[in-house]
């Protein structure tokens, strides 16, 4: 009877570490790399979503998703990734209102707690944009341009359009390092865009959203959390009132700016040819190579979690080319990629979460990103990356359209 036992046992531990799918698998025949992760993925709120990318004739994609965990009701903070969704949805907004990118974006303020912003000292002109703002995102993550653009969405617009563009689970409820009250993040600045000689040809009044977002019940995370005096307590930290932006629905909002044919045109982002173009370049653009704004002191990997880590004296891989938006806080660390190697004809997409807090005390800015969140993404993308380059496609990609002269 105890041999029966034991062989039930082994059994049934055999067939719950058989992989579902080909993720799994990579995940999985790397323990050296993952099982600590692998074996208590609850404790690391580790979702991943891999796609594989396959062309036909035509250069069309056929797209095949892969998932690891993905669950639309387990919780993240979304941290910077909600920046991407900003600079998509402004430029479908300028372009509603047939202005361009570059046209002078002056912030004016209407409460006390409202920043007025009518220059900025790291573009050549002196003057904020759209553009501009967009570049800072996409090349360092900058939270007052996402801030910029959150004003400009304004809250309620900035929410109804993703939902109504399918992106389910979506709270998008305040500005990023601003600790602002709640009531606060509901209202938006006036906004003046301005041409070449200063007259106001566009002006957008404060807003305010009277139907606040928040979760329906308590998003209770963590043992304890830090408070304003240092003093950590004895209570969860509550995100019920934060950002939101499911796994899946990052996922797919990259698929859908990446990869655009492979959606109808009704789904597809409301961009022009350039604005794709303009987006393409500075989602893979290395910080140091950027001559408007300048970046000195940012590494060439900088935001580039996937296949890279943190390594700041990393050997670059110059047929590579990674487009990207990553995010950090909280202990959450994220990365939305699609990675490119035009050498080998190599592309896919991974957007991944996991949660980097081993002491489990929120707002103390200990958390684990050096020892668990960079390695784990270093190794996820040269994993997938390895196997990638391996794996057989009838047609291969044209990824022309992808290549930019980033000197100038």
């Amino acid at each position: 009877m105890r041999k029966i036992l034991i062989i039930l046992f082994v059994s049934m531990s055999t067939f719950a570490q058989k992989p579902a799918n080909i993720l799994e698998q990579l995940l999985l025949s790397n323990p050296d790399k993952f099982k600590k992760l692998t074996d208590n993925p609850e404790k690391y709120r580790l979702q991943i979503l891999y796609t594989q990318i396959d062309r036909d004739a035509k250069n069309k994609p056929r797209l095949t998703t892969y998932s690891y965990r993905s669950d639309s009701n387990e919780y993240f903070y979304p941290a910077s990734t909600v920046k991407l969704a900003a600079s998509v949805l402004a430029l479908e907004k300028l372009n509603t209102l047939k202005i361009d990118k570059s046209t002078a974006f002056q912030t004016l303020k209407n409460r006390p707690s409202q920043l007025e912003i009518k220059t900025d000292t790291t573009a050549k002109s002196g003057l904020p944009s759209v553009e501009h703002y967009i570049k800072k995102i996409l090349l360092v993550s900058d939270n007052e341009a996402y801030n910029r653009l959150y004003e400009f969405l304004g809250q309620r617009p900035f929410n109804e359009k993703m939902r109504s563009k399918g992106f389910n689970g979506v709270r998008l409820t305040h500005r990023l390092q601003t600790p602002l009250p709640r009531l606060e993040n509901q209202y938006t600045n006036p906004i003046n865009l301005m041409d070449a000689s200063g007259k106001v040809i566009y002006q957008q009044a404060e807003a305010f959203n009277d139907k606040p977002y928040s979760a329906a019940t308590p998003i209770l995370l963590g043992k304890g959390t830090m408070n304003d005096a240092g003093v950590v307590e004895d209570k969860p930290l509550d995100f019920s009132l934060k950002n939101a932006y499911p796994l899946q629905a990052q996922h797919d909002f990259l698929k859908r700016l990446m990869l655009p044919d492979a959606f109808p045109a009704k789904d597809r982002f409301q961009l022009s040819k350039e604005d794709y173009g303009f987006l393409y370049r500075y989602m893979s653009m290395y910080p140091m190579e950027s001559k408007d704004p300048i970046y000195k002191e940012e590494f060439a990997t900088y935001c580039k979690f996937l296949y890279y880590g943190s390594e700041k004296n990393a050997s670059l891989n110059p047929s590579m080319r990674i487009f990207n938006k990553v995010g950090d806080a909280y202990g959450f660390l994220l990365d939305n990629a699609y990675v490119v190697d035009f050498d080998k004809k190599v592309e896919f997409m991974v957007t991944a979460v996991l949660l980097c807090n081993e002491d489990e005390i929120f707002n103390d800015e200990k958390y684990d990103y050096d020892t668990i969140g960079f390695p784990f993404y270093k190794n996820l993308g040269q994993v997938i990356y390895d196997y990638e380059v391996k794996r057989p496609k009838k047609h291969l990609p044209n990824l022309d359209h992808l290549q930019f002269d980033y000197s100038n």
